[in-house]
Parts: structure tokens; C-alpha cells; sequence
């Protein structure tokens, strides 16, 4: 039996506001998110809110931190490794999160095996 006597209920954000939310959070980091950006998060976050242990902006934090280890990973890849433009990339590379970032977050979802879907 609980000592705290009483329950408050707090509803589930919408997706609409989790992707706010993702938006001032990277602002917040001095980072962008395209247009495109936008409209794969919040595909992810309509299939994450699906899953069990979903946790409303909990779930945005993390999902923004590997969105930016995502961006880390591309920027590196396309200017060290693959040596676009002499190696050489902007600030604006530096600070972009895209669609392509968010897709991998969603692909890990949509590809894992159903028994281990609990969140991701």
C-alpha cells in the first residue's frame, strides 16, 4: 500500500507537441532540424508511442541524443572519411540534424525482432 494518498493524471503529449518539444530542445543545443527532419521525427515518435515504457519528453531527450550521435556519424563520415569538399565542412553541416538521422531511429523500431520492440 502506497503512503501517497493521492494520484495525479497527467495526459500523453501529442505527437504535434512532442515534436515541439524536439524542435525547442534543439534550438536550445544551437542545433537545426529541416523541414524533412521534422516530418521523419515525428513518424518516429507516432510508432515510439506505440511501444511500452514510452515516456513523453523523456523519450524526445533521447531520441534527439542519438539523433545528434547520428548527425556526428554522417558529418564525420561524408567530410573525414569520404572527404567531401577537402575535408572541409561548415557550421552549418556541424549543426544540421536531417531526416536521415531520425530515420534510423525509426528503422531500428519498424526492423527489430517483435519480442525485443520495448522501446528504442
Amino acid at each position: 500500500m502506497s503512503r501517497i494518498g493521492n494520484h495525479i493524471d497527467f495526459p500523453n503529449y501529442t505527437a504535434d507537441e512532442l515534436v515541439q518539444i524536439a524542435g525547442v530542445m534543439a534550438r536550445e543545443l544551437e542545433y537545426d532540424i529541416d523541414e524533412a527532419g521534422f516530418d521523419m521525427f515525428k513518424k518516429y515518435i507516432e510508432e515510439r508511442m506505440k511501444l511500452p515504457y514510452f515516456s513523453n519528453a523523456r523519450t524526445v531527450r533521447n531520441a534527439m541524443d542519438r539523433a545528434r550521435m547520428n548527425s556526428a556519424i554522417r558529418t564525420f563520415e561524408k567530410y573525414a572519411i569520404q572527404g567531401v569538399n577537402g575535408g572541409e565542412c561548415t557550421v552549418e553541416d556541424l549543426k544540421a540534424i536531417t531526416a536521415d538521422d531520425f530515420q534510423i531511429l525509426l528503422d531500428d523500431i519498424l526492423t527489430a525482432d517483435v519480442d525485443k520492440r520495448i522501446f528504442a
